[in-house]
């Protein structure tokens, strides 16, 4: 089975790229993320006519998570259960099934903005409840991930430049600290491998040549329990769907499993 996630920065946008990498990657399951849309505005048509379910979690604005499967979409839990508000709502973040053997988890990680800023304050209560959510499924039998744009580089291997980073938000220690507590329910990290450069960045930004001078981060992850990591044959960043006119800053990561 093949699962991958994907930031794809607004699905509506994104659509003829999307259906295109869909049938020529193979993907079984995916995990989108900032679908940018409505529950009515989203495709579900179009991509039920190239044979995936869809879960979706959206209300529009720059939020909204989903969920498709060719291999079926079972038990969907929509939000993130006991998850924070922010401004007086619980924003479209997280979305969850059982597709094709397998529970997976889509996230979309608040940003936090800046440090000092309430937002910043929100992303760690936000992870502190997607710990508790997760802990049962992470220490279970089936495998299980959580997989999204985590918007936190794991380490200082993961962006470009450190010293670009120092007092900014993705790479704090309390983020960093929120990271390794969700893989003690019992996760690990599953790194790609990148098909260009020595790093499997997942996200360059448009702006000053970013992508061409591969100044990027590592911040879409997938976070596996022990049966699911020790299903994975195969996990590669795919750099090529950020190339090109209408692309996301995302790029896909994709892991193949035996299951």
């Amino acid at each position: 089975m093949r699962i991958a996630t994907w930031n794809v920065n607004s699905i509506t946008a994104r659509l003829p790229r999307l259906l295109a990498w869909l049938e020529s990657s193979g993907t079984d399951v995916l995990c989108i993320q900032e679908t940018k849309c409505t529950l009515e505005q989203f495709p579900a048509e179009a991509l039920r006519e190239v044979g995936y379910e869809s879960a979706v979690n959206a209300t529009g604005r720059w939020n909204g998570v989903a969920l498709l499967s060719r291999v079926g979409v079972t038990d969907v839990v929509t939000g993130l259960p006991d998850g924070p508000d922010y401004e007086g709502v619980q924003e479209p973040r997280a979305i969850s099934a059982t597709c094709g053997g397998a529970r997976v988890w889509s996230v979309y990680v608040p940003n936090g903005r800046e440090v000092d800023h309430d937002h910043y304050a929100y992303k760690l209560r936000w992870l502190e409840a997607l710990r508790n959510a997760v802990a049962t499924d992470a220490a279970g039998t089936l495998p299980f991930a959580v997989l999204g744009d985590f918007n936190i580089a794991p380490a200082d291997e993961d962006v470009w430049d450190p010293e670009q980073f120092v007092g900014a938000t993705h790479v704090t220690p309390a983020e960093r600290a929120a990271l390794a507590t969700l893989r003690g329910t019992g996760l690990s990290d599953v790194v790609p491998r990148p098909l260009k450069y020595d790093h499997p960045y997942t996200y360059w930004d448009y702006r000053q040549l970013s992508f061409p001078k591969n100044k990027g981060m590592r911040i879409d992850l997938v976070y596996g329990n022990a049966p699911f990591a020790a299903a994975v044959k195969d996990s590669y960043v795919d750099r090529e769907e950020r190339k090109g006119k209408g692309a996301s800053d995302h790029a896909p990561v994709v892991v193949d499993l035996e299951v």
